[in-house]
């Protein structure tokens, strides 16, 4: 991966100067599930029991063996029970974790600045590398992609564009989502705030599609999976989202992967939303690379003890080398995060992700 040439954008630049700093300076029971479920109703986990929450991304079912080794890990590291909370909601995640309901949350750089902005209880655990095994290349890719025969409509000067996106019904995943809106919505005030009529476009104004508005219509997916489907369903025109999760459920056909003009194809035999789009395809317009997320904590609600017990085992080779939790290709396992090299664990800072906070 040539990190440099992706990081090139307004965006990246930021990212690019951050991560050289960042990369010097950090280190690097059986759980029960829960049912989707709403707003948090209690202070604190129960004495001696530790909850993570999970995003709606993460909360469907192909994700339930890799939620249950996390749980596993956790409670080997302090001995204690570990509950899964189900979220349909990024807000409700975020709230638990912000509330100290939950005491540990995977989530995006967004998400956790917003939850951190909540409470500063809300800390980064660890934060998974890239494959050289440090900070450096800490990245995955938010999307904005067309169904496959419209690409040819997002095109200026035989390059892929977004330029020509304004008018259309767009699809984000929510509005606290780092690759799902706020990466995205950020690429497109950088294309377009040198126009005249949309010198002042900003992100509450990308929220509502209308009449004088930018996007003829807006619709949320909930999640990763849900703007995808938005998209191929025929919803949207364009949608917003990110590499990692649908991996699980698409497939590189032709193009080079996460660049623009790559085309990606429902699997056959893809879960549920994806069931009956087996063979549908759609390109990507845009690609953006994208802080990895944290997952944090609740310093409030999680003893010192079990932070430093947890970051210990977690941020080992033991983890490192766990088939659940970074995924081998081809191995039929369903994860989080993808094993191509020396991908682990470490201690991140919250200052890395202050080029999110900066966006637009």
């Amino acid at each position: 991966m040539d990190i440099k040439k992706y990081l090139k954008s307004a965006v990246g630049l930021a990212l690019a100067a951050v991560m050289a700093v960042s990369a010097a300076g950090c280190s690097g029971s059986p759980s029960q599930s829960s049912s989707p479920s709403g707003a948090p109703k209690s202070s604190s986990a129960p004495s001696g029991s530790i909850t993570i929450v999970w995003y709606p991304n993460e909360s469907a079912a192909d994700y339930a063996p890799a939620r249950d080794e996390y749980a596993r890990l956790v409670a080997q590291a302090t001995g204690k029970k570990v509950e899964h909370k189900l979220t349909t909601d990024y807000a409700i995640a975020i709230e638990a974790i912000a509330s100290g309901t939950a005491q540990i949350c995977f989530m995006g750089a967004q998400g956790y600045i917003e939850a951190n902005n909540k409470s500063k209880d809300v800390k980064p655990l660890f934060v998974n590398t890239g494959a050289s095994g440090t900070l450096a290349d800490a990245i995955y890719y938010s999307w904005i992609c067309v169904n496959k025969g419209q690409e040819n409509n997002y095109k200026e000067n035989g390059a892929y564009s977004i330029a020509n996106i304004q008018g259309k019904k767009m699809s984000f995943v929510s509005s606290s989502s780092t690759s799902g809106f706020k990466v995205p919505t950020n690429a497109i005030i950088t294309q377009f705030k040198s126009t005249d009529k949309w010198k002042n476009l900003n992100t509450d104004a990308l929220i509502e599609g209308g009449k004088d508005k930018f996007f003829s219509q807006v619709l949320f997916g909930g999640s990763h999976q849900g703007s995808a489907v938005n998209l191929l369903s025929g919803k949207a025109d364009a949608a917003a989202f990110c590499d990692t999760e649908l991996n699980t459920y698409m497939k590189l056909v032709s193009g080079e992967e996460n660049k623009a003009g790559a085309v990606y194809e429902v699997k056959a035999g893809a879960s549920a939303p994806f069931d009956t789009m087996a063979g549908k395809q759609c390109v990507i317009i845009k690609s953006t690379p994208v802080l990895n997320g944290p997952f944090a904590y609740n310093s409030k609600t999680l003893s010192a003890e079990d932070v430093k017990k947890i970051q210990e085992l977690f941020t080992s080779a033991e983890v490192a080398a766990n088939p659940k939790i970074f995924v081998v290709k081809g191995s039929g396992n369903v994860g989080m995060f993808t094993k191509t090299k020396n991908e682990k664990f470490v201690l991140v800072e919250d200052s890395w992700y202050n080029p999110i906070r900066q966006m637009s």
